[in-house]
């Protein structure tokens, strides 16, 4: 009877391949109610470019062997040359998760799998496994039913609450930097909508500065003789539109010869100024007092005596 049953096996290409495996994911003794297993076969020396058929599971699920997780496909194992990938051959795991909610045995059924290879079409046959589900003994005369407990509380730990910490930390942080960086733009924004004083006013604010004889000492002259013609070279760029800042006395007035709101008793007396200033710087000379007192009115004068011109 063994004989002919292998001669109709070879004549419809149905290859009996062994027991498929069965394996709980819970490690345990035994197999409880609802406890979830893998349940498929392993398969060595598949030929690469072979196609695997798998038998649907779904019509097996029910309310006492349920299907958890469909078929799913592992490669364990490749042999051969990866410079002739033709020839590899691999060994693949399949599987299925089954969870049984109800005590008892299961016949599990036989695994079918369709193999082809080229012109080749076979199935091999994994037989089925049975699984023996238990549920855990109740002593019946010592049972006593208690109230459901409520969720146990542990206290919260350092190590817990110190990502949070963390994250709040940072949020400050960054909160921080934006607010900073709105006001910087607020301020800029700000400062340049505000109106800006005209170039006169600045300047007769700026020599008001120097009013006094206490820059007169000898030691105190080049600080007041250079910020005196600071001011007057910066308002001469602006009321005249030539770079004074960056000029030497020289070229200074060379540029202001084409002015005509210079009268030339002015600009004699401003020349004489700019050329003592550079003696003062230079040369350390030591003016008097009086001539001292002269350099404020005049410079003075000259603002006052020339921004007119400017608004017309």
């Amino acid at each position: 009877m063994s004989i002919l049953t292998a001669i109709l096996a070879i004549l419809l290409d149905i290859i009996p391949a062994g027991k498929a495996y069965m394996t709980p994911l819970q490690q345990r003794d035994s197999i409880l109610i609802a406890d979830q297993i893998e349940y498929g076969f392993r398969l060595d020396s598949v030929k690469a470019g072979t196609a695997i058929s798998l038998p649907d599971f779904s019509p097996a699920s029910n309310d006492t062997l349920t299907l958890v997780s469909n078929w799913r496909l592992d490669t364990l194992k490749i042999r051969g040359s990866r410079r002739k990938p033709a020839s590899r051959l691999f060994d693949i795991r399949a599987r299925v998760v089954l969870a049984p909610f109800e005590e008892g045995k299961y016949q599990l059924p036989s695994i079918p799998v369709r193999r082809e290879y080229g012109n080749m079409v076979d199935t091999l046959v994994f037989e089925g496994m049975e699984l023996d589900v238990k549920t855990m003994p109740v002593d019946t005369a010592t049972f006593e039913i208690h109230d459901i407990k409520g969720q146990m509380k542990y206290p919260l730990t350092f190590a817990e609450i110190a990502p949070w910490l963390a994250l709040a930390w940072l949020i400050a942080v960054i909160v921080i930097v934006i607010v900073c960086i709105v006001n910087i733009r607020a301020s800029r924004v700000k400062q340049a909508e505000k109106p800006q004083d005209p170039a006169h006013i600045l300047a007769l604010r700026e020599l008001d500065k120097f009013r006094g004889d206490k820059f007169w000492a000898a030691d105190k002259q080049k600080h007041f003789y250079s910020g005196v013609t600071d001011v007057l070279k910066v308002y001469m760029e602006d009321r005249f539109g030539i770079d004074a800042p960056e000029m030497t006395t020289a070229e200074l007035f060379d540029a202001l010869k084409r002015e005509d709101a210079l009268t030339p008793e002015l600009y004699g007396e401003m020349k004489d100024l700019f050329e003592t200033a550079d003696f003062v710087k230079f040369a350390k000379l030591t003016v008097s007092d009086g001539d001292n007192a002269k350099v404020l009115p005049l410079a003075v004068r000259f603002v006052t005596s020339t921004y007119q011109t400017n608004d017309i």
